[in-house]
């Protein structure tokens, strides 16, 4: 049986100093932030999603962006190792929560870094982003991780974007979305969706044709919606100006054993 489980993490009291690498810094209004972390919660409880709520790391600014502390592949947890190490601290509040759900445990090791924001699941095709936070030896030790598993990792080259999830995440059928200007490599997608929007490259699966999606990202919502999927929007305007997206506020777990 599929599963559908989430890992989430309230904004702490210093999200405003979190890290911004590709773009300028904006003030960050921490009490709007806490308000739009809710209704993303809820819009995936409303969903049909079972919310678990992460340890608090309060000293870690960036501890909300739950997703890149841990990548999941079927029953394994990957804890990841952060190229930004003001980060690395993030990971104990998480490994403890996989560890609860009953998951194997693995780790990134030095000399490897791997933010799970790098990281892409299209049924068992992994694309992974080489790039400012993941280096070849966390790409390395993710395949040794879960090619034995059965998945199959493709690499991928990042210089425009923060992650590769910035750039590109994928709709029920496999199909990429993303925009072309902030992409290294697009040929290495077999099939490809250019989206008019920056936020608009970002979706959540919720469920049959449902997709979460940055309220910023309208004119993509109207071709999603014409293409016949079901969107949800949710305003994470705060987030964004912290190079935040949809993805990367959760950890789908889908196939746990359960």
């Amino acid at each position: 049986m599929p599963s559908k489980k989430a890992l989430v993490r309230r904004p702490g009291p210093r999200l405003a100093e979190g890290l911004v690498t590709h773009i300028e810094r904006e003030k960050v209004d921490l009490d709007l932030a806490v308000e739009q972390w809710e209704a993303y919660t809820e819009a995936l409880r409303t969903h049909g999603w079972e919310t678990i709520d992460v340890e608090p790391a309060d000293d870690c600014p960036d501890s909300v962006f739950v997703e890149d502390t841990v990548v999941m592949y079927r029953n394994v947890a990957l804890i990841a190792r952060s190229g930004a190490e003001s980060r690395r601290e993030e990971t104990a509040g998480v490994e403890e929560a996989v560890a609860s759900l009953g998951c194997s445990v693995n780790w990134i090791w030095e000399p490897g870094t791997l933010d799970g924001g790098d990281v892409l699941k299209v049924g068992d095709t992994i694309y992974v982003g080489r790039g400012g936070r993941t280096n070849a030896a966390g790409v390395q030790q993710l395949r040794a991780a879960f090619e034995p598993l059965g998945a199959r990792v493709v690499a991928v080259p990042v210089s425009k974007v923060l992650h590769l999830k910035s750039a590109i995440t994928a709709l029920p059928d496999g199909t990429i979305l993303g925009r072309i200007p902030q992409l290294d490599a697009p040929s290495l997608f077999p099939r490809f969706l250019p989206v008019p929007e920056e936020s608009g490259a970002h979706v959540v699966l919720l469920g049959g044709d449902k997709l979460l999606i940055a309220a910023s990202a309208p004119k993509t919502a109207e071709l999603l919606a014409d293409l016949g999927h079901e969107t949800v929007p949710v305003d994470i305007s705060e987030f964004e100006k912290l190079e935040g997206c949809v993805t990367c506020l959760s950890v789908r777990m889908r196939e746990l054993y359960v």
